[in-house]
């Protein structure tokens, strides 16, 4: 049909629109436990994580689109080529829709699920109830407890260590000088290891069941994760070695103080990599699905793993980067300020919580949300204070806007799709 000759760049506007929603929303994340904590001012928070976000967008992002996300809806079922573009359309825009309304909100919701959702109508619609792979839908509404309690519970016991090592101490800045090079050498670890496994496993580098033919063997990343840390503990080291303030000089008030603004260091260093990693790996959200429309409007084919050409990824990361500068403070205060307090420590433990859980789930194959993980993080810091330390009325509209996503999404991508079928076809 005639429409197919615009479908091209009907796609490219709804996935701009997507990719900046994205920033808006998810990307912005990972600067709301820096900004909460004032280890970094807002405008600057913004900026960097729309660079870091835009770099691992480029550098590493997916070379493969993933129309299908987390195999929700078999690919072989989609046969007809105008079927399948406008379905892809009404999905990337009910996707990109939700997110405009949780933003809007300050409701830090999964995009992640939101294109799940969305693709999940489209298979009911078109294919019915068989079309879905239920078990993977149940495994995704599971990661709904699964992510944010994990990273709850880590993050508070990471917290609780912090707390009882140094600022329970009789001398809290001799106790940092102690303890925190081994803090940096955990946190670098852990940092490689996530890199690895999740900000660059785009480039193939390691060896698995799913990617056998990968440059390197399983074990090297344990040994480049390591020699990172060893690294990081003697810098650790020299840096802490060149704090002159003492614990005989200040008041108590004062040696918190110290210690909070090196934890506020290491908060912003932290949130850098999440930044990065969102950008590697959640920009195949806006432009998976456009890869797909792309390559059905000009070669007429159906491909469920359509190439990412360059040009579409730095789009997406341009977008995403200006959908964090634009409106990411909404999403950001609501994660550094509304949950609960934040202080440098708290964020670093919140942030060093959720990169943890979403390292060691993912490796054993759970489903698991990063924004849900952070979430979950915050508030696990926020109830290790105490429950009094919690606004439970933000705690609860979040935890409503994660039920909603799935079905709001797959009910809006049905509506669209009737409408582009009622007008296209």
């Amino acid at each position: 049909m005639e429409y197919i000759s615009y479908a091209l760049w009907v796609a490219l506007a709804v996935g701009a629109y997507m990719a900046w929603n994205i920033g808006a929303n998810d990307v912005a994340n990972s600067m709301g436990t820096s900004v909460g904590s004032k280890a970094i001012k807002l405008k600057y928070a913004m900026w960097v994580a729309a660079i870091m976000n835009f770099l691992g967008a480029v550098l590493v992002g997916p070379n493969v689109s993933s129309t299908v996300r987390g195999k929700i809806v078999d690919p072989a079922i989609f046969t007809d080529i105008n079927i399948f573009i406008i379905g892809m359309l009404a999905a990337l825009l009910a996707s990109a829709i939700w997110l405009n309304v949780a933003t809007s909100l300050g409701w830090p919701v999964s995009t992640t699920h939101s294109i799940i959702g969305a693709i999940l109508g489209f298979g009911l619609i078109t294919h019915g109830v068989k079309a879905v792979n239920w078990i993977v839908t149940l495994k995704i509404v599971a990661s709904w407890v699964i992510s944010p309690v994990s990273g709850g519970i880590i993050a508070s016991l990471v917290f609780i260590v912090i707390i009882r090592l140094i600022f329970f101490a009789k001398r809290p800045i001799e106790a940092a000088k102690r303890w925190i090079p081994w803090i940096i050498a955990g946190t670098v670890a852990i940092i490689i290891l996530s890199l690895f496994y999740k900000g660059l496993k785009n480039l193939h580098l390691i060896q698995s069941k799913s990617d056998p033919g990968a440059l390197l063997p399983w074990w090297s990343t344990f040994a480049f994760a390591a020699a990172g840390a060893i690294i990081a503990y003697l810098l650790g080291k020299l840096w802490m070695s060149r704090i002159s303030v003492s614990d005989n000089e200040t008041t108590r008030t004062q040696k918190f103080k110290v210690v909070e603004n090196i934890f506020a260091k290491l908060q912003v260093a932290s949130a850098c990599y999440v930044a990065f990693a969102h950008g590697s790996n959640d920009v195949a959200n806006a432009i998976g699905p456009v890869s797909a429309v792309v390559a059905a409007a000009q070669h007429g084919v159906i491909d469920a793993k359509a190439p990412v050409q360059i040009w579409l990824l730095m789009g997406g990361g341009v977008f995403i980067g200006a959908g964090i500068i634009i409106w990411g403070w909404r999403v950001i205060k609501t994660i550094g300020e509304k949950i609960t307090s934040i202080t440098p420590s708290r964020g670093f433990a919140a942030e060093f919580g959720a990169a943890t859980t979403v390292l060691m789930c993912s490796q054993m194959g759970l489903p698991i949300s990063t924004t849900h993980t952070l979430v979950g993080a915050v508030i696990g810091v926020g109830f290790a204070r105490g429950m009094k330390a919690l606004d439970l009325g933000v705690v609860r509209k979040i935890v409503e806007s994660w039920v909603y996503t799935i079905p709001f999404t797959a009910v809006l991508t049905i509506i669209i799709f009737f409408i582009l079928k009622a007008v296209c076809l």
